[in-house]
């Protein structure tokens, strides 16, 4: 798509109405004028989300009010308060407007600990927060559509994934993710205007795979993928005086910072201080008990190379040691050496890419320990790679060459 075919007056994702649909609308609207003045939002954007089936839409428009009257998300842009926690770890942030009027908001993917966050806050928190950035977004349409002269709406996100690693790969970490994904596409629908994502990882494959359940084709055609080469796809959407100098543009902070880090948060490590004993995602583990003088080996099937294992553990008390094993030629081969870890302090996690099929092992050795059994809570996961199938469909979102072209180029150039 050229620049010339781009709409930069908010009408490029929103297609004209068929009769069809404009006798749907008006059907929908007479459904729900009972609640219509209950939610500050496009109720044609639910009928959307729903692909015109009236009912659907319904249902969802309804269960959104009462979503957001349980969650008094009509006094949260005055009422709440973000944990200190958030306000100093959280990554992103808001950072002027696209050229069609749209916030722009910055995700730096790679930065954020997310483990030390949701080992330091409720998902509550996360939820609270994500409908606070939702309701900041309805407000800055109001005023930017009175600043204007034009309707705007949608949300241009910059989501910056350099830094990601396998350590993105944790369980809990994804399904608090699709969990907060899915209420903003509940309550909030056809929001994202697009979504421009940029220091593609090669992971990038198997963290679309998991997220695509909740990724409509319409949503499909707002993504860009690029690796390193990213500047040109960000100036086609956004002028340089909103765009972050370390991104190309020339927005930055008051004292010259690039990085815009008064705008946008730069995440970092949680201190262990911050750390809570009862949180959601401690609810998340599995818990088994390793015998004194024993073993426990926890058995994991891979069914295809390339695959990556995932695991986090932690113990009461006492400590444990750990170790990898692959169950080969009737006999445990050593993949991780066994060794002792201080688990009862710290949290332990780990990947592992399987260059070999087959069952692969956690073990938890505690044979030195003649007198006392421990307490384990554990989560572990197997990522497969993505089908080739998958990559056709990434291949579509990188748009001017293709996925192992991309991810070949971007390991180079960060070398």
């Amino acid at each position: 798509m050229t620049d010339s075919e781009i709409n930069l007056n908010n009408n490029y994702t929103r297609k004209p109405l068929t009769a069809k649909e404009e006798k749907a609308l008006q059907q929908f609207r007479e459904n729900v004028k009972d609640v219509i003045d209950l939610i500050n939002y496009d109720v044609e954007k639910f009928l959307r989300a729903r692909s015109f089936d009236v009912k659907k839409a319904e249902q969802m428009l309804r269960a959104s009010v009462e979503f957001r009257q349980k969650s008094k998300v009509d006094t949260i842009l005055k009422e709440y308060k973000i944990p200190e926690v958030m306000d100093k770890y959280l990554t992103g942030g808001f950072c002027g407007h696209a050229k069609d009027g749209s916030p722009i908001r910055v995700e730096l993917y790679g930065n954020i600990d997310l483990k030390g966050l949701m080992r330091s806050t409720k998902k509550s928190d996360f939820e609270r927060n994500k409908l606070h950035q939702c309701e900041w977004t309805v407000r800055d349409w109001e005023e930017q559509s009175k600043k204007l002269g034009y309707p705007v709406d949608g949300m241009t996100v910059i989501c910056d994934m350099g830094n990601t690693g396998t350590s993105a790969l944790w369980l809990p970490g994804i399904k608090m993710h699709l969990s907060l994904v899915k209420m903003l596409e509940d309550n909030y629908p056809e929001m994202l205007k697009r979504l421009l994502v940029i220091n593609a990882p090669r992971i990038f494959p198997i963290l679309y795979r998991i997220s695509k359940p909740l990724i409509s084709e319409d949503t499909k055609q707002k993504i860009h993928v690029k690796g390193g080469d990213y500047k040109d796809l960000l100036l086609r959407y956004i002028d340089a005086d909103n765009l972050p100098a370390c991104y190309g543009g020339k927005l930055t902070d008051p004292d010259g910072n690039p990085n815009c880090a008064s705008m946008i948060g730069q995440g970092g490590l949680v201190p262990k201080e911050y750390y809570l004993e009862n949180t959601d995602f401690n609810l998340q583990l599995q818990s088994a008990t390793v015998p004194n003088g024993d073993r426990l080996y926890l058995d994991y099937i891979v069914e295809k190379p390339g695959s990556v294992l995932s695991w986090e553990f932690k113990t009461e008390e006492h400590d444990i040691s750990f170790g990898l094993f692959l169950w080969e030629n009737e006999k445990y081969k050593e993949i991780l050496p066994i060794e002792r870890t201080d688990s009862n302090v710290v949290i332990q996690d780990g990947t592992y890419t399987c260059d070999k099929v087959g069952k692969y092992f956690l073990c938890f050795d505690n044979s030195y320990s003649w007198t006392r059994s421990k307490k384990l809570r554990y989560t572990c996961e197997v990522f497969a790679p993505v089908e080739t199938s998958m990559i056709q469909e990434i291949n579509k979102l990188v748009g001017d060459c293709d996925w192992k072209t991309l991810s070949e180029k971007f390991e180079t150039t960060h070398l």
